[in-house]
């Protein structure tokens, strides 16, 4: 489906409002939980959503400024940031992720009209228009808003977003097996998280797919 500017920012703020109240009520002990995602506790995923939203800004200041900068110093670099900020107390992640999303909704609503046209580079190499820099992060906030398993579901996600979503997650993924079920448990399962409620067209478990994002 199309996405207007509008729309992707919008995603972006429901996105934020999602994670934010979770990530605020999580003791140091509830961070330091795994979350739905193999390998990173809660703390590996706020540090990650915090580190993107650094990462973003980098690209909308780009776009307004003309001067090159990318998302991340290097994969490396992204890898460490995240590893560093998994260390941090509660408090000041939570301030981290906090300020972090501030400041990148201010960039954006900052953003002259004509800079959402400038071209530039995410973390992959690809070159898109600074306009699909809100989808980015929208997808970000909205599916690790899940990923922090403090009791959110993709049935949580609004339906235009998750529509957006399975569409673009068909785009990058390419073939995939062909499943029925509701568009929250078809988009969770093409996500590579829950494949509760999905089934293949015959009636059998569809298989099972690694974590797209």
């Amino acid at each position: 489906m199309a996405r207007d500017l509008a729309t992707t920012l919008a995603w972006v703020d429901a996105g934020t409002r999602l994670c934010a109240p979770a990530i605020a009520g999580l003791s140091e002990e509830e961070y330091d939980a795994p979350s739905a995602l193999p390998g990173w506790t809660r703390k590996h995923l706020v540090a990650h959503l915090a580190a993107n939203a650094d990462a973003i800004g980098n690209l909308v200041r780009w776009a307004r400024t003309g001067e090159e900068t990318p998302m991340y110093a290097s994969p490396e670099e992204r890898a460490a940031g995240i590893e560093r900020g998994s260390l941090l107390g509660a408090g000041e992640l939570t301030e981290w992720f906090t300020a972090s999303a501030a400041t990148l909704a201010a960039a954006m609503t900052a953003l002259p009209e004509e800079a959402w046209r400038a071209e530039v580079v995410t973390a992959q190499g690809r070159t898109v228009p600074a306009s699909e820099t809100p989808w980015m992060r929208a997808r970000e906030v909205m599916v690790h808003a899940v990923d922090l398993a403090t009791g959110h579901t993709f049935a949580d996600l609004p339906e235009d977003f998750l529509r957006a979503l399975r569409d673009d997650i068909h785009a990058k993924r390419g073939q995939v097996p062909a499943v029925e079920g509701t568009l929250a448990d078809v988009t969770a399962y093409l996500a590579g998280r829950s494949s509760g409620g999905v089934t293949s067209p015959g009636g059998g478990p569809p298989p099972a797919l690694p974590p797209w994002l």
